[in-house]
């Protein structure tokens, strides 16, 4: 079976290669970075090694590569053969390889018109509802047609911590041991792609939520908290008391919406809770606060992982999300010249104020009461 995946990046590789190689899939990476296609397409292979204390590592195989700079057409030629497409490329990258994707597409009607799944395994919710409106921008209305008989664009949960690092050898990468790739069963066309690892569910909003509300909300709070403190990673930032509090406090806001809205057993979510809380306490994965908090302006969107469950915890329970606040202030405060969001979310505050800012981001109502929640958050951590 050929599996195409777009992203030959450290979670590509770690994470989707490596379950599609345990999957009997060979899998053509597609990449704008040549220097690592070229290595794929030399070596054949890499190294995957679990970040624990044993450091196990497995060999991945069968794989090979194509510069989507210079080849495109063989990009289309694979597309037209393949028996699943993946991404791992990043939410705003979607839109940059969705016009190839459509060649691709439009080349398989006419040579191979059978039915083809694609999954975005990205850290969004939708991404492959995303992807599915920007490669049909690229189409006619009767491609379109026939596409929606042939293509499934399943969205998918995927959870896999994959840090910054460097190695020796260029491919090689380390991953957490833990890892979770849900799928939307429903909307797979033909034979549902058989992935070990992946559990397909027929809904999956529950399950995008929970991880988004529990692992993305949660590695937030040593992120933004943590570079508030002056800490430099992740593990570094867990180990102070205050964090530890907040990061506690603010997932069990996040677990209370989510179990009352999706009615997930309340034991087994707290463990869920204490099983993410042990992952970022994990030694061996060393991640820099300033590359889990990148994108602050993002993650302070009205659906994503502070404002949302910090808006149902208040209309589930009528309680104000004290521990959610402190983070949605220490992400508005977040200032990092190396990061181009938080250099734009710094302009604006001065412009405008931390509160018009707020309301501009979150798409809050001026008089919500969130609003003079983090406000008051704000001030608890001298802002000025």
């Amino acid at each position: 079976m050929l599996a195409v995946h777009f992203g030959a990046g450290n979670i590509g590789r770690g994470f989707i290669g490596a379950l599609l190689y345990q999957s009997n899939y060979h899998t053509t990476f597609v990449d704008v970075n040549g220097a690592v296609i070229d290595e794929i397409n030399e070596k054949q292979e890499y190294n995957v090694v679990l970040a624990g204390e044993e450091k196990e590592t497995f060999n991945v195989k069968d794989i090979s590569g194509i510069n989507s700079m210079i080849d495109s057409e063989k990009v289309i030629n694979a597309i037209t053969k393949a028996d699943l497409i993946t991404t791992a490329v990043g939410p705003n990258i979607l839109k940059l390889i969705s016009e190839l994707i459509a060649s691709g597409l439009r080349a398989r009607l006419q040579t191979n018109p059978i039915p083809l799944n694609i999954i975005a395994c990205e850290n969004m919710v939708g991404g492959s509802d995303l992807l599915r409106e920007k490669v049909y921008e690229h189409l006619s209305k009767e491609e379109i047609a026939r596409m929606d008989e042939l293509i499934g664009f399943p969205n998918a949960a995927v959870d896999r911590i994959v840090p910054n690092q460097n190695n020796k050898d260029r491919l090689e990468v380390m991953v957490e041991p833990y890892f979770e790739w849900v799928v939307d069963k429903s909307a797979v066309k033909g034979e549902i792609p058989k992935i070990n690892g992946v559990t397909y569910v027929d809904d999956l909003k529950p399950y995008i939520e929970r991880k988004l509300f529990t692992v993305n909300t949660g590695h937030a709070v040593p992120a933004y908290l943590g570079y508030k403190l002056g800490y430099r990673t992740i593990v570094d930032a867990m180990k102070d008391e205050t964090i530890q509090e907040t990061l506690t406090g603010a997932l069990l806001e996040s677990g209370e919406a989510i179990i009352q809205t999706y009615h997930f057993d309340r034991d087994k979510h707290h463990e869920y809770i204490q099983k993410i809380i042990k992952r970022f306490q994990n030694p061996y994965i060393s991640d820099e606060v300033t590359r889990v908090a990148r994108g602050p302006i993002r993650k302070l969107g009205p659906n994503d992982r502070l404002i949302r469950p910090a808006l149902m915890y208040m209309d589930i329970t009528g309680k104000s999300p004290s521990n959610l606040s402190k983070v949605i202030a220490a992400a508005l405060n977040y200032e990092y010249d190396e990061d181009a969001e938080a250099v734009e979310l710094k302009n604006m505050v001065t412009k405008r104020g931390f509160e018009d800012t707020l309301i501009s981001i979150s798409g809050l109502d001026a008089e919500h009461a969130l609003v003079s929640i983090v406000m008051k958050e704000l001030e608890n951590i001298h802002v000025r």
